[in-house]
């Protein structure tokens, strides 16, 4: 089933590439990151090529919970401590600003795109320590943050962290307006980046600067973002029946819930996981497993039946109108990677690994990557570095991700229960896993992501799967 967006939204479809072209730009990727990215590019006076593999917002941009929020989890206490006052601060910064620009463009442009002003909340049902500590690190950091007791959420919590001033809005109707302000080219796959030259299913083009706004960047030399990556999927219902919210509210506890207002609906989510890792490690299958507040965690195949659940237990007699799904990359110390694609490449640069909060990082990742193209000053560019330093935390990702790429590569020795395809991923050679919640094969090493007939879903792949010969 698609995202509400979806349902509501039909953005007017482009003609495909139709032979070689030269611009001073070209993005890779149409979601909210690319078509923002494009748009700003223009405004400076630089010619710019969109190129999209399938349809303006088809990737993850469709199946977001479209927060528009600087309140990335608990993070600014961890910022401060390992990066300084001085570097979180331009975390905080550009976030914000990335929230009024929102604002500005769709009071400007006239955008009917349900944006509303609200706050932003953290809760914990087990304890308060780490909210205070994030309200104070955001607020000394210039954010309208504050520690409270109170919420509107149905079960009694320890407390909350207040952001206010963040938003929220219907990111499909905000992406139909703006799109038509650039040139789009859909159904045009980027297979290979060469220096200046990015070549396509339907012809070549050459730019001064390559953008690879594409979710998961498929070069994977150089920078190595396969190494420095990996995917989460995490699962999202649409409820009427619900109650209404003011705020928007995540849980920092093992298996916290979204909550998140649209109009009549009300957007409940969670049961997140590393993508094609279907059940925790070292856990039995079949064995209940609650968490600290004696909640039973999703098991293996059922993370939508466990939403349910929670939804009943919450709000009795609401009714299911919609789910769905995202996927979302993830850094190895949890700030996204924006700027220059790799100090071996001049002209390249890259926007990705948002984690959960894609429509203020790719924001903020559009104006950081216009200045950096265009030559002006950004001093918020440095946190989001590529090239910034390798954190311990980062080294301890790494660690666990390099396991999960190894297991994966040793499977792809063992006998395939499908007789259709050849369940290795194109991209690495992974043996892929099946996603019983979305009927789906998925990479557990890098994300890659393809239907049941081996029809490719998600990147960084750019193939679809082989297929077995039938003698």
């Amino acid at each position: 089933m698609g995202s509400i967006w979806t349902a509501e939204t039909e953005i007017r479809s482009r003609e495909p590439l139709s032979g070689d072209i030269s611009v001073e730009a070209v993005v890779i990727g149409a979601g909210m990151a690319g078509i923002l990215a494009a748009y700003y590019l223009q405004q400076a006076g630089i010619t710019v090529a969109v190129l999209e593999a399938d349809r303006i917002g088809s990737g993850q941009t469709k199946n977001t919970t479209a927060k528009i929020t600087s309140q990335h989890n608990l993070i600014y206490d961890s910022l401060i401590r390992t990066f300084g006052n001085r570097m979180a601060e331009h975390y905080a910064r550009a976030n914000e600003e990335a929230i009024g620009e929102f604002e500005r463009l769709i009071l400007e442009k006239g955008i009917e795109c349900n944006f509303v002003k609200c706050p932003a909340f953290l809760y914990s049902r087990a304890e308060e320590v780490s909210l205070k500590r994030e309200a104070a690190a955001a607020a000394s950091l210039g954010i309208k943050a504050s520690f409270e007791t109170d919420s509107e959420l149905p079960f009694s919590v320890a407390g909350v962290t207040r952001f206010d001033g963040q938003a929220r809005f219907q990111p499909l109707r905000f992406l139909e307006k703006l799109s038509e302000e650039v040139t789009v080219y859909e159904q045009t796959r980027a297979l290979k980046a060469e220096g200046k030259q990015v070549e396509t299913d339907r012809g070549c083009v050459t730019a001064e600067h390559i953008v690879f706004a594409t979710h998961f960047p498929f070069p994977n030399v150089p920078g190595y973002y396969f190494a420095r990556m990996y995917q989460e999927r995490s699962y999202v219902m649409a409820l009427e029946g619900a109650g209404r919210l003011e705020g928007m509210y995540l849980g920092v506890d093992p298996d916290g819930l979204s909550f998140r207002p649209y109009g009549e609906f009300l957007l409940l989510g969670g049961g997140s996981h590393r993508t094609g890792v279907n059940r925790r490690e070292g856990r039995p299958a079949g064995r209940a497993v609650r968490d600290r507040q004696g909640v039973e965690m999703p098991e293996r195949g059922c993370r939508y039946g466990w939403l349910r659940e929670q939804a009943r237990a919450f709000y009795p007699g609401c009714s299911e109108a919609a789910h769905w799904s995202a996927q979302d990359c993830m850094t190895l110390d949890g700030i996204p990677y924006i700027g220059r694609f790799s100090e071996r490449r001049s002209g390249w640069y890259v926007a990705t690994g948002f984690g959960k909060w894609g429509m203020t990082t790719a924001m903020a990742g559009a104006r950081i990557l216009t200045a950096l193209i265009t030559g002006q000053e950004c001093p918020e560019a440095d946190i989001f570095s590529p090239q910034r330093h390798f954190t311990a935390r980062a080294a301890k990702e790494l660690l666990s991700h390099g396991a999960y790429t190894v297991k994966g590569l040793a499977k792809h020795l063992l006998p395939a229960e499908n007789d259709r395809i050849i369940p290795n991923c194109p991209h690495m050679g992974c043996r892929l896993e099946w996603n019983p919640d979305e009927e789906s094969y998925d990479c557990p090493c890098h994300g890659s992501r393809f239907d049941r007939e081996g029809h490719l879903i998600d990147n960084p792949a750019q193939t679809n799967c082989r297929r077995r010969n039938r003698s």
